[in-house]
Order: structure tokens, then C-alpha cells, then sequence
């Protein structure tokens, strides 16, 4: 997160996986048996490609990919204890006023996107030794290809998005279940922290509340309110893990949807601020809200903090122009104080569900290249 002239650059945590990968991980979804021998070393081969093509592309700050991982969400089904069996459940809002649109373009062959993992029981954290394996195989990734970053990083699934997509068959509150969904997967925040890699928490649900079906109606100050106990949910869950270590991704949904039922940034800024992190991560190239760097300048940024503001398109596969991507960092760049660092980001990952990568993944990379040059040429034109 620097604290010089000049605008790095990142992503979101998710990239391509490569065929046979996605295949291991559905026959892991289908409950067949695989081979731990051929898992172990095809999750280490996409690990160390992945890395070594971020080297490649030249990006400042990287993470393993999340290759091992069948969602960015769902992964934690196999890290928590309580969750059996899946049902159905309604998509969201704003595809429900497009329901064809939904059935046709909603697919995927490794998960579906319709049906939520089931909390049956008490959830814990379990994953202890999982967490430590994609950690340990993200550092031999590193050393066998000796990339040179100025900082990793490593995803991890915010409470209130467990809670989101985790149906709920055993607290007999909400506020019950969050409290347990933030205790369980403190423990994660803090074994990545204590690796000393940057934590990032993905909490899309702090910007996409409204979009719920209990919600679809509901005021904007009771969406506010959702998302300020989601907040605080997560303040308690960060309480050993210092602020400066911490950057959160929020974002309207990582689908090509309507969006038409999405919050105004504006409205939700100033309770994400609440959260304790030092970096954040929010779309700026989503067609529907490239208007809102103006609500920069309406809420600054909080002193310290770095902005990682999305400026790479991931829901198509028309390759952003470096002079466009420019253009959307020097707008952000004008909205806040000079003080506050930019990283040039994409607006989420290229895999946050295995098997529904909607770009193509040489042109995910192809745009990946054309972030640093962008940032590049956005640092010559702010700095």
C-alpha cells in the first residue's frame, strides 16, 4: 500500500483456473473421491502459474489466486463446522425482475448458483489445517518462482457473507447466527495475519444488502442499519488483527445483472467507513456506477487509509484501453485529498465462483495487463 507517487496496482483475489483443476473441484462439489495425491499437485501447479503470471504482468501486490478454493464464499463450508447438505434459493432482487435473463445466462458445471449450503448445527472453525496448507503453498509458489512483490495478500470470507449465502437452519436469531459466523471465522483472519500476509476481507453484502429478497423493499436507512450490524460484526472478528494489516473488498455483485436495485455509494460510504481497515476496494468501472467517484469528494476517505478503486471491467470481455483505465483513476484521484494513496484495481475477481468465469481467461490476463499500463500512465498525468 506504499506511500509514494506512484499508483500500484492489484486484484481482487480471484483469477483462471485451468481445466483440470475446475474438474478436480467438481468432482469434490459431487461428492466423488479424489485422488489427494493428484489434488495436492495440480492445486500447487495452478498456484505457481498463477503467481508467476502476475509477476509476469507486473502487478505490485499479489495473492495466490484462490485456485484451491470452488468459491470465494462457499469455501468456507469445508472450514466450519454445523453446514450439511444444500436448498434452494431465491437469486437476487434485481434478477428476479429479469427471470429469463436468470435462467439463461446463470450457469455453471463445478457449482450451483441457486442453492446455498445448509447451517444444521453449531458452526466452529475447523479449517485450521486447511487455512495453513493454501498459506504454505502460496509461499512455495513465491520462492519457486521468485517473484518479487511489494506485498501478498490473502482472501477471507467476511461474517455477514456467510452468512448471506448460508441458509440458516439452527440460531434462532440473525444476530445469533452473525455472532457466531464473526467468532468462527476470527480465527481465520488471524492465522492469515500471523502469516504476515495482508488480510483481505470480501464483503460484497455490506454494498448489496438491499439487493436480498427480505430487503428489496425495505427503506435505505434499514439497509444502512443491516449494514452497520454487518460492520460491526466484523470489527469484532478483526480485534486482534491490526488495521494496517486489513483491506476489504465491497462491490454490487461480481454478476452481469441489472443492478438496477444497487444502493447509492454515496448513501452506503460512511457506514463502511466504520469498519477497521486501512484499505478498500470498491467498483469504478461497473457501467452503473462510474458516476460515483463523486461520492469521494462528498466522504473523503479516512485518514490512513489506501483507496483501491475498481478500474478494470470484469463481467465482459472487451479489454479496457490503459489511456480508459487512466482516465477512471485520475477521476478518483481528483475526488479525494492528495494525501490518499490509490491502488489501481480491477472492480472484483476473475474467479469468485469456479466455472463461471465470464471472461475468458487469456483476456482476464489481457486486462490485468492493461491495469499497470493504465495506473502507469495515470501516474504520469496525476503525479
Amino acid at each position: 500500500m506504499g506511500d509514494d507517487r506512484r499508483i500500484r496496482t492489484t486484484h481482487v483475489g480471484s483469477l483462471p483456473r485451468p481445466p483440470e483443476l475446475l474438474d478436480l473441484l467438481t468432482d469434490r462439489q459431487d461428492g466423488e473421491a479424489v485422488d489427494e495425491t493428484e489434488w495436492e499437485t495440480t492445486v500447487a501447479d495452478a498456484t505457481h502459474d498463477v503467481v508467476e503470471r502476475q509477476a509476469e504482468t507486473g502487478l505490485d501486490i499479489a495473492n495466490n489466486g484462490e485456485q484451491s478454493r470452488v468459491s470465494f464464499n462457499w469455501y468456507v463450508k469445508d472450514r466450519l463446522s454445523g453446514i450439511e447438505g444444500e436448498r434452494e434459493q431465491e437469486l437476487w432482487a434485481d434478477l428476479q425482475d429479469y427471470p429469463d435473463y436468470a435462467d439463461q445466462t446463470f450457469r455453471t458445471d463445478v457449482i450451483d448458483l441457486a442453492m446455498q449450503p445448509v447451517v444444521a448445527d453449531a458452526i466452529e472453525y475447523t479449517g485450521h489445517e486447511e487455512a495453513e496448507a493454501e498459506i504454505e503453498g502460496f509461499r512455495a509458489a513465491l520462492a519457486d518462482t521468485d517473484a518479487d512483490f511489494e506485498d501478498t495478500f490473502m482472501t477471507s470470507a467476511s461474517p455477514s457473507v456467510v452468512t448471506a449465502t448460508h441458509v440458516n437452519d439452527y440460531y434462532d436469531t440473525h444476530e445469533a447466527y452473525l455472532t457466531a459466523a464473526a467468532d468462527a471465522m476470527q480465527a481465520e483472519y488471524e492465522i492469515v495475519a500471523d502469516a504476515g500476509l495482508t488480510l483481505q476481507i470480501d464483503a460484497p453484502e455490506l454494498l448489496t444488502a438491499g439487493q436480498t429478497e427480505a430487503l428489496a423493499d425495505a427503506s435505505i436507512e434499514d439497509v444502512k442499519q443491516v449494514t452497520r450490524r454487518n460492520v460491526e460484526a466484523l470489527n469484532g472478528a478483526l480485534e486482534n488483527v491490526p488495521a494496517e494489516q486489513v483491506r476489504l473488498h465491497t462491490c454490487w455483485g461480481s454478476y452481469e445483472g441489472p443492478g438496477h436495485l444497487d444502493a447509492d455509494l454515496a448513501e452506503m460510504l460512511p457506514v463502511i467507513y466504520e469498519a477497521d481497515i486501512t484499505g478498500l476496494s470498491i467498483e469504478q468501472a461497473n457501467p452503473r456506477h462510474q458516476h460515483e467517484y463523486r461520492a469521494f469528494a462528498e466522504h473523503p476517505v479516512p485518514d490512513g487509509w489506501t483507496l483501491m478503486p475498481g478500474v478494470v471491467d470484469v463481467k465482459t470481455n472487451i479489454i479496457d484501453h490503459p489511456q480508459t483505465i487512466a482516465d477512471r483513476l485520475e477521476r478518483v484521484a481528483n475526488a479525494v485529498d492528495d494525501d490518499t494513496p490509490l491502488v489501481a484495481a480491477p472492480d472484483c475477481g476473475f474467479g469468485t465462483q469456479a466455472g463461471l468465469g465470464m471472461v475468458n481467461p487469456e483476456i482476464a490476463w489481457a486486462k490485468l495487463g492493461a491495469l499497470v499500463e493504465g495506473a502507469a500512465i495515470a501516474t504520469e498525468r496525476i503525479y
